[in-house]
């Protein structure tokens, strides 16, 4: 009877000591947020990452949805790449051009504003042809919006994600 006792006492306790260990769906959840609210952080802090499109809104215009995996924008602090698409109107565009934004060029002015939800970043980008502002305005889950002004074009915004650069793009 006593060794009964005993090994059921020991159960017991054992159960309650596994139990009282593991996480819940909520703490989960909360450990997986933060994880990636930090490495959206780091990503702004250092200045490099990528912004891919997947919907687009010209001024005055509908809300279009673009191509996965196919538009995007590099963002370093040294440099810029671009390759998004256009809808709106133009001012001042060469005929044989592609009609999207595509440029190459050198970040400058750039400020990072930190709000409550969300960073704000801008910069100022000259192309070959025009110049670029962009407003990203950036949340902590990495969905990231795109305004992007320029001379010769109606201003447009971009809606996408952003993420770390992969390591082949890094080289």
């Amino acid at each position: 009877m006593e060794t009964r006792l005993c090994i059921f006492l020991f159960l017991i306790v054992f159960n309650f000591s596994a139990s009282a260990q593991e996480k819940t769906k909520k703490e989960l959840k909360q450990e997986r947020e933060l994880k990636k609210q930090n490495e959206i952080k780091a990503l702004i802090d250092a200045q490099n990452f990528v912004f891919e499109a997947q919907k687009a809104t010209p001024q005055g215009g509908r809300l279009l949805q673009l191509d996965y995996n196919t538009y995007f924008l590099k963002f370093k602090a040294d440099s810029a790449t671009c390759d998004l698409p256009f809808f709106g109107r133009g001012y001042n565009v060469g005929y044989n051009g592609d009609g999207g934004i595509k440029f190459e060029g050198k970040p400058e002015n750039i400020k990072v504003e930190n709000k409550k939800n969300n960073t704000i970043l801008k910069a100022t980008v000259r192309g070959a042809n025009d110049v670029y502002d962009l407003t990203f305005s950036i949340f902590y889950n990495g969905n990231t919006t795109l305004s992007v002004s320029s001379n010769n074009r109606g201003p447009i915004s971009y809606d996408g994600v952003i993420y770390a650069p992969k390591t082949a793009e890094k080289q």
